[in-house]
């Protein structure tokens, strides 16, 4: 499985994906329009090895919902990232049984190198 979720309305999803030159086969599915899957999700914590590791703690309505103040557990992150897709830490690309989750310098130049590698 290759597959980039972002969101095209965010620039910095924009400017990672165009950094990062993904190959057309690769699916690219904008999370707003195309809401990530209970199968999907499911997977990408299998990679993640958590929820937690995919949600999004910047997320406006982390802080407007009082979310920040409660103690969450793996069921409350599932649960919150499909039911609205600010929630879910982006970018997330999947390549085959690898994952790099968000923005971060460090994760996009990891997923730079690793595509430089296995491509």
């Amino acid at each position: 499985m290759k597959i980039f979720f972002y969101l095209k309305t965010c620039s910095t999803c924009i400017k990672i994906l165009k950094d990062l030159n993904l190959s057309s086969d690769f699916k690219f599915q904008d999370i707003k329009t195309e809401e990530i899957t209970v199968k999907q999700i499911e997977h990408l914590k299998a990679l993640a090895g958590s929820y937690e590791a995919l949600f999004s703690k910047r997320a406006k309505l982390y802080k407007e919902m009082g979310l920040k103040d409660m103690s969450l557990d793996e069921s409350d992150y599932k649960r919150y990232i499909l039911d609205h897709y600010t929630f879910l830490k982006r970018p997330v690309l999947v390549i085959d049984n690898t994952i790099f989750i968000g923005n971060s310098p460090k994760t996009v130049q990891a997923a730079k190198d690793y595509l430089s590698v296995n491509e």
